[in-house]
């Protein structure tokens, strides 16, 4: 089995059809994901699922009662015609550090930006990010997150928690890939195949794999 990266944050399932989604991980995994609130002016909002520990998966949709956003949604969903593992967050102990670290190994991470949330209980969840929709278009490379003195999403109430198994990558060319793991300071399986993430969840009804 391989290992789960030690600097995991989030994984990010994106869906064109959030409400779809949420029932389709619920029928398979026998666990409800908890809303966890709107990205106001971009159009989404997600669900979440304690993977265990301070990691979570985030299911992420168009926000239907948001108007249209003036740009594309987060993570390409416009351009989705199903739910996928687009990307996934890890979350170094020092963001700037991170970035500079991974410039000078001849990877750019992307600008880094603030963001926030509130969850349905009114509490405040501020962070800061990496582009992840800009840092390498394949989404196998993370992007990186610090939510500092934030609440962490995993912090929510009544959070249901579903085991992260496993991790692993596939690229057509793995070595191209394996030189930015190494340069944001991880490690995870690629192998060589089309370009996807997959992971797999420890849930009441078994095992269950998502791509």
């Amino acid at each position: 089995m391989n290992a789960i990266p030690v600097l995991l944050d989030h994984l990010v399932l994106a869906t064109p059809d959030l409400a779809a989604t949420v029932a389709e991980f619920t029928g398979r995994t026998g666990i409800v994901p908890v809303a966890g609130g709107a990205h106001v002016g971009l159009g989404t909002r997600n669900f979440l699922v304690s993977l265990g520990g301070s990691r979570y998966l985030e299911i992420l949709g168009p926000d239907l009662e948001q108007p249209e956003p003036s740009g594309s949604r987060p993570f390409g969903v416009d351009g989705l015609d199903a739910a996928r593992t687009v990307t996934w967050a890890v979350s170094p102990p020092d963001l700037d550090a991170a970035v500079a670290a991974a410039r000078a190994r001849g990877y750019d991470p992307g600008p880094v930006r603030a963001m926030s949330r509130r969850r349905p209980d009114g509490t405040l969840l501020e962070w800061r990010l990496t582009d992840g929709d800009t840092a390498h278009p394949s989404g196998l490379v993370p992007f990186l997150i610090d939510w500092a003195s934030s609440p962490h999403p995993t912090t929510a109430p009544d959070l249901p928690v579903a085991p992260l198994l496993e991790l692993s990558a596939t690229a057509p060319v793995p070595d191209d890939i394996r030189p930015l793991l190494s340069a944001v300071g991880v490690e995870l399986a690629v192998a060589t195949g089309p370009v996807g993430l997959s992971f797999t969840l420890d849930t009441p009804r078994g095992p269950v794999v998502f791509g």
